[in-house]
């Protein structure tokens, strides 16, 4: 039986860069969007549209997958996310509530849904949320989004935790600065990037195939004794420093 990947967030720039990576591993890839139609261009086995920031929609993807590819998603890419550049004090509550929404949340819901599903089957899979650097190392003004990723974080560490005597591996990927339509408005202008990438050792802005490439690694067979981790996609951000001439 063709074994099944389900990407959420597939039409943003990482989702959509993983997509061919797992198709080429031999996936049976759903893809799901917050609306069907759009996912048609990705070339996906199957479109779901679902809002992953409920139970309820986190639930059905599983079973829309379930029902369009005849199989659970053994293998989880969950890509959903949003930012929000603004310092605590200029932040409001609903801007605050709406950053864990979309990316704390609907990570709970996904995650809690997929280990329910393979619970019920008795099978082994292994799912990737995303994070950021900005939940590993202060960086200024971003203190909402840093608290929903940081839960991210300790919320794949736990359920690795959980799920691992079922062959359930939860990791994590912690991307820097990546060019991908949410970066866009930031990346535009030449300055800017310029200036963005001299924060980061290896130097430059990383592009969505670089962290898909860490996605299908981390899914795939090869990495069948990683759980747990947080790997930081980052070209060194949070771990070291350049030599300064």
């Amino acid at each position: 039986m063709t074994p099944v990947a389900l990407v959420t967030g597939a039409r943003g720039g990482i989702g959509r860069a993983l997509l061919p990576r797992l198709r080429a591993q031999g996936f049976g890839v759903a893809a799901v969007g917050r609306a069907a139609e759009p996912l048609h261009a990705l070339g996906a086995d199957a479109c779901i549209a679902a809002d992953t920031t409920t139970p309820e929609g986190a639930a059905a993807a599983i079973e829309q997958c379930r029902a369009q590819l005849g199989a659970v998603p053994t293998h989880l890419a969950h890509c959903v996310g949003s930012t929000l550049i603004a310092p605590l004090h200029r932040t409001k509550a609903e801007q605050y509530g709406e950053v864990l929404r979309v990316n704390l949340d609907s990570a709970f819901f996904v995650l809690q849904a997929w280990a329910d599903a393979l619970r019920e089957a008795a099978r082994p899979g292994a799912a990737v949320l995303v994070s950021s650097v900005v939940a590993r190392i202060g960086v200024a003004n971003h203190e909402a989004i840093a608290a929903a990723k940081g839960g991210v974080e300790a919320l794949a560490r736990s359920a690795a935790a959980t799920y691992a005597t079922l062959g359930l591996r939860v990791n994590v990927v912690a991307p820097g600065m990546t060019d991908t339509p949410m970066t866009a408005g930031l990346l535009k202008v030449a300055a800017m990037r310029e200036a963005a990438g001299r924060q980061y050792p290896l130097g430059g802005v990383q592009t969505a195939d670089q962290v898909a490439d860490v996605i299908a690694w981390l899914l795939s067979d090869a990495a069948a004794r990683v759980t747990g981790q947080v790997i930081a996609v980052d070209g060194g951000f949070t771990q070291v420093r350049p030599l300064v001439k």
